[in-house]
């Protein structure tokens, strides 16, 4: 398969061409490598080597997106033999999965497959993609600048277009973080939407979510339908779909009721560009006919502090607690990064009460959300207070910062508007919808109600018309020229609107 013709598909219109016999699994298999083989060098997104062509029986006829290539991030272990580091120098040898998770048997059943691991900060916890154990992933506008993070491997291959639709998991932003960074389509879906099973029940107290980043919304909608729904033995049900996602995806969205703020709870400084971001969407939304107004949920930016700091430091203990049992050596400053260290010896001190006085907290900060969205549909805010940031100014192994300073750090200066809603559990999405003067993009998020990501497909797909982004490529990127360039093309600042729009 032409690698232009390759990297210009989504994985709904590779999967299409596959159904329509025009390509083979195996020929956008070996795309797919050629693919990562031409940005690696350049952004190191990947662990390891490409896994081994499994050959054999193909995905089945009728699967969503067969054939469309994939990649895993490096923190769970969702397929048989799957090999998980979680981006550590302590778990160097890996741990290997004895089974496939129920997410993996829906991974295979969509069709899809399954040919690299994505790069991950240590533990999942940075907003930046920079392990010791591994190296940087560059972000492919400019590989001068961070990819994001936690996933920021994966949407460092989508942006590049090595790869349609790649494996993700955010507790606290980490898909839709690099989806702004790197101008993808990240989101994340109501707590419980996506199993996790059998392993646990939920991850980080219910914060953490597995699902996909991608170039489209029609992506982010297919994967939504091939991987919801509940599995045995389930701690919480939520309302299913009344319909597939894939049709609420240029589906009217009537008239809705959206909320918007550029104001960060903890007060940092909001860049201009993510605050133009914001303004620019309500505007526009305003002006095709929804009913739009600035007011944001009033929580205690110091309860969601405790809250977040807490409950990952108890999480992180836990989970270095499993590894040590696993890999027969305790952690060291040798073997994790400071931060992770700080982290995981808090919580080894952290009281069964101070937890569980964390989860009230929790309690708080989503009685206050759900108290405004009984009068929004949709609240729309930044993805993130800063444009793509430099690498290295997210120091994973910052020893001169506490665990308190490196919370700070990263969720009161620069993600500050993600994590709320991992708490609170609803769905919240971030699309490309703005850039700065230098062509770097710059996400706007949307956030829906409780087990509402109808509405929210919706009002993306929308706003996917009104702000077209698919023709945007950057400097790093497959099938196109100089693929290996680092300067990102200039572009004049913000919005772009399609046929269906009125520029502001």
């Amino acid at each position: 398969m032409d690698l232009s013709d390759y990297a210009d598909h989504d994985a709904v219109g590779l999967a299409a061409l596959v159904r329509a016999g025009e390509v083979t699994p195996g020929e956008l298999e070996e795309a797919a490598r050629r693919a990562i083989e031409i940005v690696e060098p350049a952004l190191h997104a990947t662990v390891g080597d490409l896994f081994e062509p499994t050959g054999g029986a193909g995905p089945p006829g009728d699967a969503p997106l067969a054939g469309v290539p994939f990649a895993l991030k490096d923190v769970a272990p969702h397929l048989k033999g799957q090999v998980v580091q979680y981006g550590s120098r302590w778990t160097r040898t890996g741990i290997r999965a004895a089974e496939d998770s129920y997410l993996g048997r829906r991974f295979h059943a969509a069709g899809l497959k399954a040919i690299a691991r994505s790069r991950s900060p240590e533990f999942a916890f940075n907003a930046s993609t920079e392990p010791k154990a591994h190296g940087a992933t560059c972000n492919p506008w400019d590989v001068g600048l961070s990819a994001g993070g936690s996933s920021g491997g994966a949407a460092a291959l989508v942006a590049a277009r090595a790869l349609p639709i790649a494996h993700a998991t955010d507790a606290a932003g980490s898909i839709r973080i690099p989806a702004s960074l790197c101008g993808a389509v990240g989101m994340k879906p109501t707590r419980s939407r996506i199993p996790i099973a059998p392993g646990a029940w939920e991850a980080v107290h219910g914060f953490a979510h597995d699902f996909v980043i991608a170039r489209t919304v029609r992506d982010v909608a297919a994967a939504l339908d091939a991987l919801h729904g509940p599995v045995p033995g389930d701690k919480y049900l939520i309302p299913p779909p009344v319909r597939p996602y894939v049709e609420e995806v240029g589906a009217e969205s009537g008239r809705l009721r959206i909320g918007w703020t550029a104001e960060a709870w903890s007060g940092c400084h909001v860049a201009p560009e993510c605050r133009s971001a914001v303004e620019g969407t309500a505007k526009a939304l305003e002006r095709v006919g929804h009913d739009v107004v600035e007011a944001r949920p009033e929580i205690d930016p110091e309860v969601l502090h405790r809250a977040l700091m807490t409950s990952w430091a108890a999480a992180l203990a836990q989970r270095a607690a499993m590894l040590e049992r696993a890999l027969g050596c305790p952690p060291s400053p040798d073997t994790v990064e400071a931060m992770t260290m700080a982290m995981i010896e808090l919580g080894q001190v952290t009281s069964a009460v101070e937890l569980l006085d964390s989860h009230v907290g929790c309690n708080t900060v989503a009685r206050g959300v759900g108290s405004y969205f009984e009068t929004v549909d949709v609240l729309v805010l930044p993805s993130t207070a800063r444009p793509p940031w430099r690498l290295g100014e997210l120091n994973q192994d910052d020893a001169s910062l506490s665990a308190e300073g490196w919370i700070r750090k990263l969720f009161d200066e620069y993600c500050p508007f993600t994590a709320m809603f991992n708490i609170t559990g609803q769905p919240a999405v971030s699309l490309p919808l703005a850039w700065t003067e230098t062509g770097l993009p710059v996400g706007v998020q949307l956030v829906g109600r409780f087990a509402d990501e109808a509405t929210l497909l919706r009002l993306a797909g929308q706003l996917e018309d009104l702000f077209p982004w698919a023709a945007r490529v950057p400097a790093v990127a497959v099938g196109h020229e100089d693929p290996g360039n680092s300067t990102p093309r200039a572009r004049p600042f913000i919005f772009e609107f399609g046929d269906k729009g009125v520029r502001p």
